[in-house]
């Protein structure tokens, strides 16, 4: 018999890495709800053109669609297959498909309930996502996205909100040395206007987005490959080096930009967000003005965000979004703006790992186990069990009357910190004995006690 295995690309959990993820989400929701934003939830997988061109011809390889059954196999599209049209032949194999990400599904809920939604919305949404991506640390093929996001204004407040939520999550999990990067679609755009390469605007901002990954070399190969000029390359040459305080780089942009009306208002734009944002103050994180932020995916319009991990830690990104003016439009519902935020709660969990910031009260387990010595003592047990977990106390007895050392080991491998005898001798007193397994501290007392105890 074949070992068993999971799907590359996938995890299993265990009770502890539960608990740390919990702990993140809690905390993330939390903020949500404090910001105003409401819980919704959509379908693990949608139709395939719900999903389909929404996220570039990138993305939309790595959708992970799900193959017909039944009769609806015999629909498949058998001459594109020998075509050699394996796109096509596919399509024909698959009517839905795993969500690749919470936005589009949200923006299809939006125009499905619009009747029931009271404009602005802000909703927020806790599930698990899936890509057909290459698996390494921090990738996954299997992943869940907290986003927030408010549809139905185009007032820039949402976006300062949105910068203020990043830092008050990263606050909240005590993670220093995070910094939220921003940008504008409508500069990527201008950019590629006064170059003279409008034409190759996804091509020049998907490779521009690589700066980080391949390097300025590897990004000019990129453009030279997908047909941008080499002269237009070299106009794009302060990009790449571009410093200064954010009110520096602002100039710097409103000078390159300043024969496109559409830069020119993402400049606008980005003074707004920026300025008010530093002016209210942040707590924990840094606001950074990142003129190659471009994010690979079609649907910004505007302000784009990329929250990059503490230096020290050698990860990805941990968060991102941005505005989109049209969304919805996609699916019949014209003119109904955006903006939303996403945290990566897979590499949020990898950074409070390595920097070792999960707090040591996280983990989940009981805070007593009750000894079993046998039916009549673990009936008196068990009184006192129900008792103490209707005050909202976690206890749990050893389920048989087995030897003494094998339960007291069964509690330290558990990391049960306190152990609780109701022998004969205690019940005769109705009181019992308990344990710290860390001091090796004995002490009697009565249940109303023992209550006491465990509620500090």
């Amino acid at each position: 018999m074949a070992k068993p295995g999971i799907p590359k690309g996938t995890r299993d959990f265990s009770p502890a890495e539960v608990a740390k993820r919990t702990y993140i989400i809690n905390t993330i929701k939390q903020n949500f709800e404090k910001f105003g934003y409401q819980p919704i939830e959509t379908p693990s997988f949608e139709n395939s053109e719900t999903l389909l061109g929404k996220y570039g011809e990138e993305g939309d390889r790595l959708i992970f669609k799900i193959l017909n059954s039944g009769d609806k196999v015999k629909k498949a599209d058998l001459q594109a297959l020998s075509e050699n049209n394996l796109a096509r032949f596919s399509n024909s194999l698959s009517e839905k498909a795993l969500r690749y990400d919470l936005t589009v599904p949200f923006a299809r809920y939006v125009v499905q309930h619009q009747n029931e939604i009271e404009f602005p919305f802000k909703r927020y949404q806790i599930q698990p996502v899936w890509r057909a991506d290459n698996p390494q640390k921090g990738r996954f093929r299997e992943f869940y996205q907290c986003d927030a996001d408010v549809v139905g204004s185009k007032s820039l407040w949402q976006e300062v909100e949105l910068v203020q939520l990043y830092d008050a999550v990263f606050t909240a999990l005590d993670l220093k040395g995070v910094t939220v990067k921003i940008n504008n679609r409508k500069i990527l755009s201008g950019i590629a206007e006064v170059i003279g390469a409008s034409d190759k605007l996804i091509d020049f901002t998907v490779a521009l987005d690589k700066l980080d990954k391949i390097g300025e070399d590897g990004v000019k190969a990129e453009m030279l490959a997908k047909g941008i000029a080499e002269d237009a390359i070299q106009k794009v040459q302060p990009l790449f080096n571009f410093t200064g305080t954010t009110n520096d780089k602002l100039e710097k942009l409103a000078q390159l930009l300043q024969t496109s009306e559409e830069g020119m208002k993402g400049v606008e734009e980005l003074r707004f967000i920026t300025t008010n944002a530093e002016k209210l103050g942040l707590q924990t994180a840094a606001l950074d003005l990142d003129v190659t932020l471009a994010r690979g995916l079609n649907y910004y319009t505007g302000a784009i965000f990329e929250v990059a991990a503490p230096k020290e830690v050698k990860l990805g990104s941990i968060g991102g979004g941005g505005r989109y003016d049209d969304l919805t439009g996609i699916f019949g519902l014209k003119n109904v703006s955006g903006v939303g935020i996403s945290f990566g709660l897979d590499r949020i969990y990898l950074v409070l790992e390595e920097l070792n910031k999960f707090p040591e009260t996280v983990t989940v387990t009981s805070q007593a186990i009750f000894l079993n010595l046998g039916d009549a003592e673990a009936f008196y047990a068990m009184q006192a069990i129900t008792t103490l977990r209707r005050a909202g106390l976690k206890v749990e007895m050893y389920p048989e009357a087995a030897k003494m050392d094998k339960q007291y080991k069964h509690a330290e491998r558990r990391n049960i910190p306190i152990t609780i005898t109701a022998g004969k001798n205690e019940i005769e007193k109705n009181i019992f004995t308990v344990k710290n397994l860390q001091t090796g501290d004995k002490t009697e007392v009565t249940l109303q006690e023992l209550q006491q105890l465990l509620t500090k």
